[in-house]
């Protein structure tokens, strides 16, 4: 199928080919049908099959058509989680509308309000927001719905799982019963079924892939790490591999990517943090550096989980697993896109197991467990549902067991203090 079978304007299929895109992928073809038809729809797909274009595209098409409702307010709204996210939807917006004219905004939290108030006063067709700062203006009386003919909620189960469900009704309940909703979620479980039971109606579906299906472009490994030690040293070899040309590197904490992103520099890579104490300038230009090759590595949280599309990205590095089993499928979505391949490698500390076994009773499969020569871990992987034995899972913290410690290995494998010879012939044995 051709973009020009999907009966879409001169103007949108003229920007299509100037992206040198040939035909729609699959949640394009089966999605954009659906919304041209007036249906509302719950869409499941996994990162990088050009989701956002699926909503994006439609959404333009309606807009070209002028509304019979006299007003200023947005006709399309699309609510996303993060920032990250908003923007790379603006992304696809300008992308798709470079020959068409649209008014267009979007309003997200770390920005300065001003901008915002004015931009909202005046004539708008497209909308982008996050639901909090959304919420703020509402509040406010600084936006008018009453003009608006669809919704579009992007990342419905990360948005509901931070914690917007009242806000996401709230909104809905704002604008008009006859709008045309449309869901784009990981799942249609929990949370995301409920909501869409409330704000849709009759929707069509269109899953595309079960968890265990998803990645396929993407090589997945696990590395068993005895401390964070350990982890510098499997991560060092990583970033030694000249098949690594960018990586995306998750940590758990914002003061842990920062300080493994000092700790790369140090050493000599070209590497940046990104997290949500940043300012969203700060966080656009280092993306925007990244996107240019001028990091190598991207250390980051999972604000970067979601809505990150760096086409150079050939490997992403949980150097932590996440708290919650869906972001690491979206993590390691941040590599692999566009029909490209991909590696993703986790490295599995003592604290690391119990999210692993999540992982992978999600994916329904079981990541492939690797061992580099000199590398080796010294503890046996836990059982599921039993923690690591021996003190709580913790090993005793010798002194270079302190992460970024970053020292050489000794040629038994050991990370300083190892352990007895008699230890490694009982693992044996």
């Amino acid at each position: 199928m051709s973009f020009k079978e999907l009966n879409l304007n001169a103007q949108l299929l003229k920007a299509i080919d100037a992206t040198g895109f040939s035909e729609p992928t699959e949640i394009q073809r089966k999605a954009i049908p659906e919304v041209l038809a007036g249906r509302d729809l719950m869409a499941s797909a996994q990162t990088g099959t050009g989701k956002t274009a699926a909503f994006v595209l439609p959404a333009l098409e309606r807009l070209l058509t002028p509304s019979n409702v006299h007003g200023k307010g947005p006709r399309v709204l699309v609510l996303t989680p993060t920032r990250e996210l908003a923007m790379q939807v603006n992304d696809n917006i300008r992308t798709f509308s470079r020959f068409a004219r649209f008014n267009t905004g979007t309003v997200v939290g770390g920005m300065a309000y001003p901008p915002q108030i004015r931009m909202l006063n005046k004539p708008l067709d497209l909308l982008v927001a996050t639901p909090g700062r959304l919420m703020d203006h509402m509040e406010q009386g600084r936006i008018d719905f009453s003009r608006l003919e669809i919704l579009v909620l992007d990342e419905a189960d990360r948005m509901l799982d931070m914690g917007f469900v009242d806000a996401v009704n709230l909104i809905a309940r704002a604008t008009p019963s006859n709008r045309q909703t449309l869901l784009f979620s990981a799942t249609f479980e929990g949370k995301v079924m409920t909501i869409a039971k409330q704000l849709l109606r009759d929707p069509a579906r269109v899953q595309l892939a079960a968890n265990h299906d998803r990645h396929a472009s993407i090589e997945q490994r696990l590395h068993h790490a005895d401390d964070h030690g350990h982890k510098h040293d499997l991560l060092s070899h990583y970033l030694s591999s000249t098949e690594l040309s960018q990586a995306v590197i998750f940590t758990a904490t914002k003061r842990g990517a920062d300080k493994l992103a000092r700790r790369l520099a140090d050493q000599g890579h070209t590497s940046a943090a990104l997290h949500g104490d940043m300012g969203q300038g700060a966080r656009k230009r280092t993306v925007e550096q990244m996107r240019k090759g001028k990091f190598r590595l991207l250390v980051a949280t999972d604000v970067a989980s979601r809505g990150l599309d760096i086409k150079g990205i050939s490997h992403v590095i949980n150097y932590d697993l996440p708290m919650v089993a869906e972001d690491y499928i979206h993590r390691i979505g941040r590599t692999g896109r566009g029909g490209a391949t991909g590696t993703a490698i986790s490295l599995v500390g003592p604290d690391d197991w119990g999210k692993l076994h999540g992982i992978e009773r999600l994916t329904g499969r079981k990541l492939e467990r690797e061992v580099i020569a000199g590398l080796e871990p010294t503890k046996r992987e836990p059982k599921a549902g039993r923690k690591p034995s021996g003190n709580g899972g913790k090993r005793k913290r010798f002194s270079n067991d302190k992460p970024w410690a970053g020292k050489p290995r000794r040629s038994n494998g050991g990370r300083g203090n190892a352990p007895a010879k008699g230890r490694r012939q009982n693992r044996a044995a």
